[in-house]
C-alpha cells in the first residue's frame, strides 16, 4: 500500500474520482474543511503581508487549530504592535473567507523556513506549531536560525 498524499472524492453515479488536493493541505476546523492555500491567499491579500504559510495543530474542541506564520513587508512586530496586527489580520481573514477561517495563532518572522531552492518546509512549521522539538534533518534549510525565531514568536 502506498499513500500518495492526495485527497479525492469518488462520484457514486459515474465512478469517477475528483482530486481535491493534498491531504496535509486541508484542515478540518469544527467540521469545516479549509484549504491552507485559501487562508494563505487571504493573508497575502492584506497590503502589509509579504508572505504567509498556514498549518494545523491538534485542538481538543475544534479538531484542528489554524496556525499562521506571517512575514510582513515592514519590520517584524513585537509586543503590543504584534497583538494589534494579529487582531487586524484575524479580522481580515474573517472578512475574506469567514469567521471559521480566523487563525488561532499568528507568528511573525523575518522569513519562513525554506529549502535552498525556495520551497517552504511545512513539516518544520507543523512541528513548531505543535511545540515539538525539531529532530529531523534540517541540512537543506536555507536559514536554520529562523526556526528559533518562529518558536518564540507567538503573538
Amino acid at each position: 500500500l502506498y499513500l500518495a498524499g492526495d485527497g479525492a472524492v469518488r462520484d457514486a453515479k459515474t465512478g469517477y474520482f475528483t482530486i481535491m488536493g493534498r491531504i496535509d493541505d486541508v484542515l478540518n476546523v469544527s467540521g469545516h474543511r479549509l484549504g491552507t492555500m485559501e487562508i494563505e491567499s487571504a493573508l497575502v491579500a492584506n497590503p502589509i503581508v509579504a508572505e504567509a504559510a498556514v498549518v494545523g495543530k491538534p485542538h481538543d474542541v475544534k479538531g484542528e487549530a489554524i496556525v499562521a506564520y506571517v512575514v510582513l513587508k515592514g519590520a517584524r512586530p513585537e509586543g503590543d504592535a504584534a497583538k494589534k496586527i494579529v487582531a487586524e489580520l484575524r479580522d481580515w481573514v474573517a472578512k475574506e473567507i469567514g469567521p471559521i477561517a480566523k487563525p488561532d495563532e499568528i507568528r511573525f518572522g523575518e522569513n519562513l523556513p525554506k529549502t535552498r531552492s525556495g520551497k517552504i518546509m511545512r513539516r518544520l512549521l507543523r512541528s513548531l506549531a505543535k511545540g515539538e522539538e525539531i529532530t529531523s534533518d534540517i541540512s537543506t534549510l536555507d536559514n536554520p536560525a529562523i526556526l528559533e525565531q518562529l518558536k518564540q514568536a507567538v503573538a
